[in-house]
Formats: C-alpha cells, structure tokens, sequence
C-alpha cells in the first residue's frame, strides 16, 4: 500500500489523506487455525486501511497478532471491519489508539540464552536481574521442551545492555550459579547503513 494515501476495495487510492488518519494497535488471540491473517488484512484493506508494523507468535496451539493499523475515524470503525472477522474466527480482540512511531526501531545489542529445568521463577528472575541492571528488553521467546516428566525451560532474550557486556555477564552467571540455570550472554553484531 502506498504512503500517499491507501487503496480501497477498488483498488483506487481514497481521498483521506494520511495525515487525517489515525493509528490503532489491534490485538488479536485465539485458537489457530489457517486463515486468520488473510481474513483480517483483507477485512483492514477493503475498509481502506493502511498496515504498520506487525508481530505474530503461536503459543501453545494459540494465535495472537499485534497489527498497527491506521484508519480515518476512530477505534469504532476499525471494531466495524474487523469485529465479525473477529467473531466467527472466535478470536478476542482489543483496539488501542497509539502513536504510530514507524521507523524508529531500536536494535538490540545483546543476546541471552537461558536453559535449564521447568519451574516456577524463571523468567521473573532473569529479567527482574536484568532490569536491576536497566537491560532493556526488546524481543522476549520463550518454550518448554522435554516430556512432562522431566521438562526443561529455553529462553532467547534480545535487548540493549546500556553497559558493558563483562558487567552483565559477571550478574547473570552470579544468578545462574545461585538458581542452577544455564545463561549464555554474546554480543550482537549490528550493520550500520
């Protein structure tokens, strides 16, 4: 879809204006299944809406989506194009009004990989650590592997360390050592234009 204005059903740009129009977050979970983001897009394109940035996972056999959209009007006409989407695909929805701040994207500079056995705390304690630290967390994934009855626990954390690397190495193996969880700290390399 163009920047200078979005297409409609017809596939002729609308009079809006981008600048008349607003940006929303749509938020989307329900059970998976083929589909759900073909009907959504098409529901936001044909309603001639213009799509942001998106971020889609699958977690434990469910979907969610969190979609910027930006639309004319207010949250109400984007409830109108996405709501009977929405009901007979049964996913829950919420619609936020959001400043659509597109292209300034902060690159992580940190890469932390957490392994160890499946038990309640983990993920509050690591990042509760590296909050302490004022790590900043831009990409959080998660999952439980083994069988039910021996399960262990992998976490891939990505984010801006604000300090040196060695420091937060030295905190994350002192809390590795405490709680008997593996914790692997590298650098990322990021590509400058």
């Amino acid at each position: 879809m163009p920047p200078e204005g979005d297409r409609g059903g017809s596939g002729t740009v609308t009079a809006e204006k981008p600048e008349n129009k607003k940006w929303f977050m749509l938020t989307l979970v329900g059970k998976d299944r083929p589909g759900i983001v073909a009907r959504i897009s098409e529901a936001l394109f044909q309603g001639g809406c213009y799509l942001g940035e998106a971020s889609m996972a699958r977690l434990g056999g469910n979907f969610s989506i969190m979609l910027m959209v930006r639309s004319a009007g207010e949250a109400n006409r984007v409830e109108q194009m996405v709501g009977p989407v929405c009901r007979s695909l049964e996913l829950r929805h919420h619609i936020d009004r959001i400043e659509g701040e597109l292209h300034h994207h902060v690159d992580p500079d940190v890469r932390i990989s957490v392994h160890g056995a499946d038990r309640a705390g983990i993920v509050a304690e690591v990042t509760g650590a590296l909050a302490q630290m004022g790590f900043n967390i831009i990409h959080l994934e998660s999952d439980v592997g083994g069988s039910e009855e021996d399960p262990f626990y992998v976490m891939h954390i990505e984010g801006v360390a604000g300090r040196e690397i060695e420091d937060l190495q030295r905190t994350l193996q002192s809390l590795a050592r405490e709680k008997e969880i593996d914790i692997q700290v590298s650098a990322i390399d990021t590509l400058l234009g």
